[in-house]
């Protein structure tokens, strides 16, 4: 798979292991774990943070092997609901610091380029949301908005 903005290829990384149950040593029941997830997910953590979270403080490998289900559907049924994606918010968040950065430096070409790079993720991402339906039809991007949902 190569790079979606340059001529490189990428890195393979590690895999996980096939598994099917969850290990012996996992001492918290589905339940817990969902109830876990929830809780976190009320006090307005991420999904990837709960997933650390639930590794470090909790001894819970893959939540979708103790529970069989994913976080997102874990949320879904305790009736959580994230404002916006993860993925977008995280993009967002980092087009807000680029732009806080440009103005400071405004001759720094390269991070100009990164800027545009990054805005043009989260167009093509918007429009994917719009047509799933997670995001409403009438939501469009704009730095200035980003930089109120993001804080």
């Amino acid at each position: 798979m190569s790079r979606m903005h340059a001529s490189r290829r990428g890195r393979s990384g590690s895999k996980r292991p096939i598994a099917d149950k969850p290990p012996e040593w996992v001492q918290q029941s589905a339940e817990e774990v969902k109830d876990l997830v929830a809780k976190l997910a009320g006090q307005g953590v991420s999904m990837s943070k709960m997933g650390l979270i639930l590794r470090d403080q909790h001894a819970v490998p893959d939540v979708r092997l103790v529970t069989g289900m994913s976080m997102k559907e874990i949320c879904a049924e305790k009736g959580v609901k994230f404002d916006l994606p993860e993925d977008l918010s995280d993009l967002m968040k980092r087009a807000v610091q680029l732009s806080g950065h440009i103005k400071s430096n405004p001759k720094d070409r390269h991070n100009i380029r990164g800027m545009q790079l990054v805005e043009s993720k989260i167009r093509r991402l918007v429009k994917y949301y719009k047509r799933e339906g997670v995001l409403p039809d009438g939501w469009n991007y704009s730095l200035s908005t980003a930089a109120l949902q993001v804080e």
